[in-house]
């Protein structure tokens, strides 16, 4: 029996036998410009360093490069040290002039006070210079001449003398005419007194009766 010729129509149709129409194999899209020469401009920009990098070798122009920057570092280094330097002199500037500050707030004290010390020296001289004629005077005869305490009295409260009294010595006299004075407020008036009285000795004596005492003597 003769064997029947197999063919392509001998099978039956299915959808692989009628595929689709359209581009056979893998598709790619269209690429930019920048994609395209990125490699060429890399290639270009490696080549020309490595060509300026044999160059600098082979003429010793890297030493300068390097100098440069040292250069450059020890600018800045040199610039830091300045402003360190700056700013360290005006803390002692600003240092100083508060130091100058406090000595002449220190100096105003010291001649307020001093201004004041001599305020009051000056007070207490013009008391000391002031004469009372309503001080107690107390005049004292050791003459031994009846009534001489009272005649000298008298001419005391003539010349204004409002608290005079005669007495005689109690105790131990001096060797010669003289006027006392207790207190240094009273120094001016015991010379008045002494030139009322033609008297020169003035004295200052603590522990009198009266505030000022006048002994006379022969």
């Amino acid at each position: 029996m003769a064997r029947d010729k197999v063919t392509y129509e001998s099978y039956e149709q299915d959808v692989f036998d009628n595929p689709p129409k359209g581009p056979v194999g893998v598709h790619r899209g269209s690429r930019s410009v920048i994609s395209r020469i990125a490699p060429f401009v890399i290639v270009i920009l490696v080549a020309a360093l490595c060509g300026f990098g044999a160059w600098a070798w082979v003429t010793g122009e890297y030493k300068n490069i390097l100098n440069l920057n040292t250069s450059s570092q020890t600018a800045q280094t040199s610039d830091t040290e300045k402003k360190d330097s700056s700013d360290a002199k005006s803390d002692s500037t600003h240092s100083s002039d508060t130091k100058s500050e406090n000595t002449d707030s220190s100096n105003a004290q010291s001649d307020s006070a001093a201004t004041d010390n001599a305020g009051q020296s000056a007070q207490q001289d013009q008391a000391a210079a002031t004469v009372n004629k309503a001080t107690q005077v107390r005049v004292i005869n050791a003459t031994g001449i009846s009534g001489y305490a009272g005649q000298k009295a008298d001419v005391l409260q003539t010349a204004g003398y409002t608290s005079v009294e005669a007495a005689n010595p109690t105790g131990s006299v001096p060797t010669s005419t003289v006027v006392w004075y207790q207190n240094e407020a009273d120094k001016a008036t015991a010379e008045d007194v002494a030139s009322t009285l033609g008297i020169s000795a003035v004295e200052q004596v603590q522990g009198l009766a009266a505030p000022i005492t006048v002994v006379l003597l022969n």
